[in-house]
């Protein structure tokens, strides 16, 4: 919403210093529907060409990303981290097997259960298994662990910031395109060469029209959505840091409340839970 509000208030300021200082909206609402089909038209064309369709359907579900604002506050890192603290307390006093019924059918896991947004995150989900069950293959060198959940987050990170960059490098051309709007508008007005010079103002105010609205698509919409993406992006794969840091803390023989610390440290410090909230949410938790 946060986003949607800059983009309201950048509409206000830039329409209502315009008409303060004297223009008219007439030759813009005459020319806008006409540049906007050139230049978007032309913008998702290119867009459409240099990505597959996976990644178009990715940056579509990325802008509602950015509608709907952060997928992750400090209510559910206390979640994964009391999750965490769950499995490790539990592999420490049953053992690793005592782990299985959770991670092989996690929608009928009791613990997933009562925490039905990691439940619902498939990614978050397939990783807290898939690693779990790789303790109970006797997989428990924390390096070899850890180097293979850092080339998993690294490759995952790479492919979540592929929207961003693709609408940054939409971005970086609207300017262009903008250019090409306004030299087919030229076109047309040296067509009517001979008409008045009312009327040739008239044309050439509204081939500038393209210029301007590629600048504005630019640097005004584009360009910070793409910008707001990549910082969300970011924000979002300290979530899967935290089940590493918790994990790999657990092979190296610590602990489960040192375990959840680590994880707890790798939390972005605007939504890392404090000592004492962590205590008392494991300390609720039912281990068996």
């Amino acid at each position: 919403m946060l986003t949607l509000g800059g983009l309201a208030f950048l509409l206000i300021c830039v329409v209502s210093s315009y008409l303060l200082s004297g223009g008219s909206l007439a030759p813009l609402l005459e020319a806008l529907p006409f540049e906007l089909l050139t230049i978007g038209g032309a913008a998702i064309g290119t867009f459409v060409m240099a990505n597959s369709i996976h990644e178009v359907k990715h940056t579509l579900a990325g802008l509602l990303k950015i509608i709907k604002g952060k997928s992750f506050k400090k209510a559910d890192y206390i979640d994964l981290l009391s999750l965490m603290f769950y499995f490790t307390k539990l592999a420490n006093s049953k053992g690793a097997m005592a782990l299985e019924p959770h991670i092989e059918k996690p929608a009928e896991s009791a613990a997933f259960q009562k925490f039905p947004k990691i439940l619902s995150n498939k990614h978050a989900t397939s990783m807290i298994c898939d690693y779990l069950r790789m303790l109970g293959m006797n997989a428990d060198d924390p390096n070899q662990i850890e180097d293979v959940m850092g080339r998993e987050l690294k490759k995952t990170l790479n492919e979540e910031l592929h929207s961003a960059h693709a609408l940054q490098t939409m971005a970086d051309g609207l300017p262009a395109l903008g250019i090409v709007a306004a030299v087919l508008g030229v076109i047309k007005t040296m067509g009517h060469i001979n008409e008045p010079p009312a009327v040739l103002g008239a044309m050439i105010g509204g081939a500038l029209v393209g210029t301007f609205l590629g600048v504005l698509l630019a640097y005004g919409m584009v360009g910070p959505c793409a910008a707001r993406l990549q910082t969300m992006v970011m924000e979002e794969s300290k979530y899967f840091e935290v089940i590493r840091a918790v994990l790999i803390a657990h092979l190296h023989g610590n602990a489960p409340q040192v375990s959840v610390e680590t994880g707890r440290k790798m939390a972005p410090n605007q939504y890392m839970p404090s000592f004492a909230e962590l205590e008392e949410a494991t300390r609720s938790l039912q281990i068996g």
